[in-house]
């Protein structure tokens, strides 16, 4: 029998799949294929990783580990749902939430000064920041809008688009350094044998500590590269004076979840800039307190409670005092005062900077309105081209998503690839000196110099995910018949060997009559752009960053949300893994539906990845039912788009658990209309007559729940009963799915 495995995640994915999975799980009851959930919510990782204490009942297998060995299995057929990217303060959340609920789990010890404390750090580390998908990802990515959902995209388009000013009259832009970045000082080789390389610091006295040991293959990209601070401080200076004169907001776009060392670095660095005045003068207190910048003004707000009331009522008006005579920042929640430099997972570059675009180059003010914006994407490696696609905007207009071409995107993400791999291999210079990678035999591979302060990081790619890359590029230029482009920057470090291997990997495959072109990530961008505009499709083939930022990008503008995306990975060992979008409003839409009881997250996502894990699952065990439930869901998910069916933002409307109902009636219904298998038509055609005749009656009783505020017994680990609850609250519908 044929073994789906369903991720157990966060937020709002997490709470859709009590509406959904129970539909699943009936419709392939019987069919060969079994449908089981394993749990990797940060909840979950916490628990699995810190069982000492725990009570019997309340252990969590290690799921994630357990995952990561099935991923290079051939059998392996996993559908994974968005999870959270855990910034350190959402860490300390669920942590909290988690004792409060009588989990003896430790408490995070944001400063580390004993050994103890420091394996807790380093075993929390595990929770932080993409923890899932680089265990996952054992292979690379072939990520596009499916045709059905693409063809209702244009049908339909969404309408938050918001008009560009008149040409060439925007102010906003995006702003980058022009040096000492990443970019500027990334330094790449190719090993020629594998071996084992050390990371290790040397002050200016010679002493030598060794930072990290890495096992380097054969054939495998290492970099080296750092971020020169002080320059990065003068950059955030000298924008912050070129938004205050231009009169327009500030705004700073990171990736602090993901790139959970290096990124949260340079928020607080961006911080002490913007409140410099406030935070240099009430130093040794804030040091006392343990408020630390990189965790947000939020953090030093919240230590600020730890001092007595006259204290902290001078401090805040000190900080107060920061925001008069410079730049507005752009507010993540202006109703209560959230700016963009109080959480740092709170703008994440690869939403936010879609939104610029959408909205017409602006963010949200303090008066909760649209203004323009300067966005500060600091390192040049991926800041280029979003301020090619601004530029672009402001001189040809804003996007048609009724007329837009797409950008499908092969993505090099298997095994760790690139910066998304770097966070073991990330450290703050502790004094002036150098960082140096030193060969087994002594020699000095790369050597980087350094100032107190300065972030250093190293990244890798391995030969066969390349290998495997390129070959992904060619078949899908190939099934599309659309030009390829591999976004290489050859004036970059790290692109310049991608380069080599990707001109000597090539010739391995027939590329007659296709278009594949190697281009700086500025030129693809523009290249692409003028294709869309005329209504034509692309395909960019990426490295692992780059991936995460356009498969963001583009759905957010052509369809008005990643989440509706078609994610598959053909793992390398012959498995298959298929993701299903982006979770990136997944806090807005559990907010909301605590609140007022409406979920309005779109599960499209999921529906989609359900198909080819069908369809893998059919071809593994040579089962014509599950080939049939695959054609099957595919046609509902097309009548679904068709009678837009998809949740609405406002309450007393349809939302996910309505949505999840229809798609099951579309999906039901054309099980009933095959012909190809006798006893799945009989069976169907009774479960579809039962949910058309009672359609209008389910469909009112999924909006009646609303309006009222919901208790889903917690957030970053929901009470399974109050959820089930909660989501399935159709007695009409719950009667026929559980009889089936």
């Amino acid at each position: 029998m044929a073994k789906i495995i369903w991720s157990e995640i966060d937020e709002a994915p997490a709470l859709a799949t009590y509406a959904f999975l129970p539909i699943v799980q009936k419709f392939t009851k019987g069919t060969g294929v079994e449908v089981e959930t394993k749990d990797i919510s940060l909840s979950g990782r916490i628990l699995a990783n810190f069982p000492e204490n725990l009570k019997p009942e309340q252990k969590v297998e290690d799921w994630l580990s357990w995952l990561g060995d099935l991923v290079q299995k051939p059998e392996a057929n996993v559908i994974k749902l968005p999870n959270i990217s855990a910034s350190i303060p959402q860490l300390q959340a669920a942590i909290k939430e988690l004792q409060e609920k009588g989990y003896d789990v430790p408490t995070y010890p944001e400063e580390a000064t004993t050994d103890a404390e420091k394996e807790l750090q380093a075993r929390y580390a595990k929770c932080l920041g993409s923890a899932v998908n680089p265990v996952l990802r054992e292979g690379n990515s072939d990520r596009r809008a499916a045709a059905s959902v693409k063809k209702f995209a244009q049908k339909n388009p969404h309408r938050m688009m918001k008009p560009w000013p008149a040409p060439g009259t925007s102010q906003c832009r995006v702003a980058h350094m022009d040096s000492g970045d990443f970019y500027e000082t990334e330094k790449s080789v190719t090993m020629d044998a594998a071996d084992t390389v050390k990371i290790q610091f040397v002050d200016e006295a010679g002493n030598v500590e060794v930072k990290k040991e890495v096992a380097l293959q054969a054939g495998e990209v290492f970099d080296s590269s750092v971020m020169k601070v002080a320059e990065l401080q003068e950059f955030y200076a000298a924008t912050e004076k070129e938004a205050r004169e231009k009169g327009v907001l500030l705004s700073l776009h990171l990736k602090a979840t993901m790139m959970k060392i290096s990124d949260p670095i340079m928020f607080g660095h961006a911080v002490k800039v913007y409140f410099k005045d406030a935070l240099e003068k009430h130093a040794a207190t804030l040091k006392e307190i343990g408020a630390n910048p990189n965790l947000g003004l939020g953090d030093i707000l919240n230590k600020l409670d730890k001092l007595p009331a006259d204290k902290k009522a001078e401090i805040e008006a000190d900080i107060n005092a920061c925001y008069e005579g410079q730049a507005a920042l752009a507010m993540v929640d202006s109703r209560k005062n959230i700016t963009n430099l109080h959480v740092p997972n709170d703008v994440i570059v690869d939403a936010s900077m879609p939104n610029v675009v959408r909205d017409g180059g602006c963010m949200w003010n303090k008066a909760d309105e649209l203004q323009t914006t300067i966005a500060m994407v600091p390192d040049r490696c991926y800041a280029t081209m979003y301020r090619e696609i601004c530029e672009d905007a402001n001189k040809n207009g804003q996007f048609d998503p009724s007329t837009m071409g797409s950008v499908a995107n092969v993505g090099l993400m298997a095994q760790k690839a690139e910066e998304y791999g770097s966070h073991d291999k990330t450290f703050e210079a502790p004094s002036n000196g150098k960082f140096q990678v030193v060969a087994s035999n002594g020699t000095v591979l790369m050597e980087q110099p350094v100032s107190t302060g300065d972030i250093y990081r190293s990244s890798q790619a391995k030969d066969i995910p390349i290998q495997d890359w390129v070959k992904l590029a060619v078949n899908r230029a190939k099934a599309s018949g659309e030009p390829c482009v591999f976004w290489l920057d050859e004036k970059r470090g790290h692109d310049q060997q991608i380069i080599a291997k990707v001109n000597k990997y090539l010739p391995d495959h027939d590329t007659t009559g296709l278009d594949i072109q190697i281009m700086a990530p500025v030129d693809a961008m523009k290249f692409s752009l003028k294709l869309v505009r005329e209504g034509k499709n692309a395909i960019a083939a990426t490295g692992n960053v780059l991936r995460d930022y356009l498969t963001d990008l583009f759905p957010i503008l052509e369809l008005g949300t990643s989440a509706r995306m078609l994610s598959i990975v053909p793992l390398i060992a012959g498995g298959g893994l298929f993701e299903t979008g982006a979770g990136g409003s997944a806090p807005k839409h559990v907010e909301q539906f605590l609140r007022e009881g409406h979920i309005r997250w779109d599960s499209l996502g999921e529906y989609c990845a359900l198909v080819p894990s069908l369809e893998q699952a059919a071809a593994a065990d040579n089962n014509p039912k599950a080939k049939i439930l695959a054609e099957t869901l595919d046609a509902g998910i097309g009548q679904y788009l068709e009678n837009q069916k998809l949740p609405s933002r406002k309450v007393k409307e349809i939302d996910n658990r309505g949505a999840s109902f229809f798609l099951a009636l579309y999906w039901a219904e054309a099980l009933a209309a095959q012909d190809q298998d006798a006893e799945l038509k009989a069976r169907f055609s009774e479960v579809a007559a039962e949910l058309r005749k009672n359609a209008d009656k389910i469909d009112q009783e999924l909006i009646d729940c609303q309006g009222e505020a919901v208790d889903c017994g917690g957030y970053f680990k929901f009470d399974p009963v109050k959820a089930d609850a909660a989501m399935r609250p159709s007695a009409t519908l719950n009667a026929i799915i559980d009889a089936m």
